[in-house]
């Protein structure tokens, strides 16, 4: 910094420098009114005292030029005109007398406490880049007042700029300005000339001080000012004479790369980036064309800032807020949802505990006209005629004789069959069961059979009837006392059905009261049913002997509830809870029916824990899994169902014994399909609202981004002195082009 000095036109002021210098003890003449105490600084016209006045004891800066006679007269009176042009300005050091007929001449000025930028950035080093800016933009608008007077300061640089006691910059040292319609060139300091300044024919422009501008803010951020380095400096000082020196200025200039110090500077933002380039700029078309400009720039920068946090939290705040309502929207949602869900579910589990108590009544209701049926039936007069002539024929006493063979009996058997007793008993049977299907037609929920047959006292088959007329009877003539409607216990006597059916008469007791059977597996059809069975009494008398059973067979779908009221995702299941003391037996399901081997050893395979009809009751949120979704052609029965269970309570059982289950189950996802397919619709509801929301936003940021970017809306910075806007530069100067060289 110290090193910058003003170029001359000539080397004879540089003499005159250096003789001065010797004189440091006592300024060049005493200046009436002030003490001159201390020296402050010197330059290549003069030197500068620290002086108090003796009348008020202010403290002024007096400047003494060299001697007379080797000073350009015009200097003190070109400084002097330019300092009363700016006599009023602020931001420039005022002038407060002038010694013209002292030797050497003076002038005095206010003095500015702080010393100058040069010295601050001494102290310092590189400034923060807000306090630069702050210091730029206030040099700025002091040069523009300037430039708004017509006067061009040609030589800005650090130590021309003093700080008072706020640290606010003045402008000093205007020995090298030019008024705006001079033509005489004007050389400033190296490093912060413009280029085409360092030209002994260029005429004075307003772009010179632009460059200066720019070249003090590089110096205030790095320390230095642009281009300078020591093999620059060198090069320029090995000149012998000033021409030269200027050459060298410009070619270094032009020649080297775009300073790029500033660039690194931390927090330093793009704006400020882009006005330091511009100011720098080699060529001054690429140049800010004035000073009016650079102040325009700033004031650009400084909307943009004090926008940009507006910017952000018009842009971020909605984001936010889009976010923050999606996620309390999302977490309302499946709130919603789950309660929705629930709601649904409790209100399907009363539903399914309706539909299983209306079931099992339906079912009880049922069975109970099957017991009827079956007690009528067993007391018809011709049944009774029938009966008498069959049991009492030869061939049923040989079936029954104790000591048959299997041989014996298979032959017997035969000859049954054709027997016309039997005949006629069947074709009996075949009436009666005809008429129960005739009227299942012309009423569905009417009974629905699957056989009726009777068996004599031993459990011998005598004749059956069965739905279907084209089946075949082939189990006349067997014996059938191990099944649970001739004996009435829980289950079958004999898992050997075979053995048992070919050997004679067995040791068991027919039943005395009407029963309701366990399941059991026809041996004629293979299709699982139960039995309600009822003894037949001789003369229809309870208390007399037991001539047979009469059983009538139904098949497990075949109850008309489980007829009448199915659907895939909702329907009733029978469960049988006599078999097992663990474990309930599912009698009847829908996959049975979809069965293509006719459900033939299918049933006893599934099964359901008590456990698990305990836990159905109990717990009203229970997912039942259906145990048939693993078996082949189950898969339709897969998932979670809401299961309801009731007891039916058996006609012929204890009122406080598990007997028969109906099972009532609706697929969950077919329960909650109305709440999934509303919070669908919501979510798209939501998502066009959100898409319609982020549209209007994103109009409105466009028209305030439009707005704001208009230039109209840029502010100037600060008034001039006598509280107007001050004008632009280029109103008031007429920059004259001037000779550049170009590389």
């Amino acid at each position: 910094m110290t090193n910058d000095r003003t170029q001359h036109q000539s080397t004879e002021e540089e003499q005159q420098a250096r003789e001065l210098s010797l004189k440091t003890t006592r300024p060049p003449v005493d200046v009436p009114g002030y003490d001159a105490q201390r020296l402050l600084g010197r330059g290549a016209y003069g030197e500068v005292w620290v002086g108090v006045d003796q009348n008020t004891g202010r403290q002024v800066a007096i400047k003494f030029f060299a001697h007379r006679s080797g000073v350009d007269w015009t200097l003190l009176s070109r400084e002097v005109e330019k300092l009363v042009y700016l006599s009023a300005d602020r931001y420039v050091v005022q002038l407060l007398d002038v010694g013209w007929d002292a030797e050497p001449p003076y002038y005095i000025m206010e003095y500015i406490e702080n010393g100058s930028l040069e010295d601050l950035i001494r102290q310092q080093g590189p400034l923060p880049v807000g306090e630069a800016a702050d210091i730029f933009a206030e040099v700025a608008i002091g040069l523009m007042h300037a430039h708004g007077k017509g006067v061009l300061h040609c030589d800005l640089k650090p130590a021309n700029i003093l700080l008072d006691q706020d640290n606010k910059p003045r402008l000093a040292d205007f020995g090298q300005s030019r008024l705006s319609h001079e033509q005489s060139p004007s050389l400033g300091t190296l490093f912060y000339m413009a280029p085409e300044q360092a030209d002994l024919t260029a005429m004075p422009d307003a772009q010179w001080d632009v460059y200066a501008l720019g070249a003090i803010l590089f110096c205030m951020l790095t320390g230095t000012p642009p281009y300078r380095s020591e093999a620059h400096v060198k090069g320029i000082e090995a000149a012998h004479d000033l021409e030269t020196r200027l050459a060298r200025y410009q070619s270094a200039i032009v020649t080297a790369p775009i300073p790029n110090e500033h660039r690194r500077i931390p927090r330093i933002d793009r704006a400020l980036i882009e006005i330091i380039d511009r100011c720098l700029a080699v060529s001054p078309e690429r140049r800010f064309p004035n000073v009016q400009a650079v102040i325009d720039a700033l004031n650009a920068r400084d909307l943009a800032k004090v926008r940009r946090p507006l910017m952000f939290l018009g842009f971020v705040g909605p984001l936010l807020l889009f976010v923050v309502m999606a996620l309390f929207g999302l977490r309302g949602y499946d709130d919603a949802i789950s309660e929705s869900e629930e709601f649904i579910t409790l209100r399907a589990r009363e539903s399914n505990d309706f539909a299983a108590k209306f079931a099992a009544s339906s079912i009880e209701g049922e069975i109970r006209r099957y017991f009827r049926v079956a007690r009528s039936e067993a007391e018809q007069p011709e049944l009774h005629e029938l009966w008498a002539t069959i049991s009492q024929s030869d061939i049923v006493q040989q079936l029954n004789r104790p000591t048959a063979s299997a041989e014996e009996v298979e032959l017997l058997r035969h000859t049954f069959s054709d027997d016309p007793g039997r005949q006629q008993l069947y074709d009996y049977l075949r009436r009666r069961i005809d008429s129960y299907l005739q009227r299942l037609q012309e009423e569905p929920s009417e009974l629905k059979l699957a056989s009726i047959f009777v068996v004599d006292k031993t459990g011998r088959m005598l004749a059956g009837a069965y739905d279907d007329p084209t089946t075949v009877n082939l189990s006349a003539g067997w014996n059938y006392s191990y099944r649970t409607y001739f004996h009435g216990g829980p289950a079958d006597l004999s898992e050997d059905h075979r053995d048992w059916q070919d050997r004679g008469s067995r040791d068991v007791k027919p039943i005395t009261e009407t029963h309701f059977s366990a399941a059991f597996q026809s041996t004629t059809t293979g299709i699982w049913k139960v039995a309600v069975s009822t003894p037949i009494f001789k003369d229809n008398d309870p208390k007399a002997e037991v001539l047979g059973v009469l059983a009538m067979t139904v098949n497990l779908g075949d109850f008309a509830y489980l007829r009448t009221n199915y659907h895939p995702d909702r329907f009733a299941v029978l469960i049988d809870g006599r078999l097992g003391p663990n474990y309930g037996v599912l009698l009847q399901h829908p996959l049975f029916d979809q069965l293509a081997a006719t459900r033939t050893g299918e049933a006893s395979h599934f099964r359901i824990d008590k456990s698990q009809l305990l836990q159905i009751q109990s717990d009203i949120t229970y997912r039942y899994r259906d145990p048939v979704a693993e078996a082949d052609g189950g898969q339709d029965f897969r998932g979670d169902w809401i299961p309801a269970t009731e007891w039916v309570q058996l006609p012929d059982g204890p009122e406080d014994m598990q007997q028969m289950i109906v099972l009532v189950q609706e697929r969950y996802t077919k329960a909650i399909e109305p709440v999934h397919n509303l919070g669908s619709k919501l979510k798209r509801e939501g998502i066009w609202a959100l898409v319609g929301v982020i549209a209007v936003v994103l109009v409105l940021w466009y028209v305030v981004v439009r707005v704001l970017s208009e230039p109209r809306l840029m502010t100037r910075r600060g008034p001039t002195a006598n509280g107007n806007s001050p004008p632009t530069p280029v109103q008031n100067l007429s920059t004259l082009p001037s000779p550049r060289k170009r590389s």
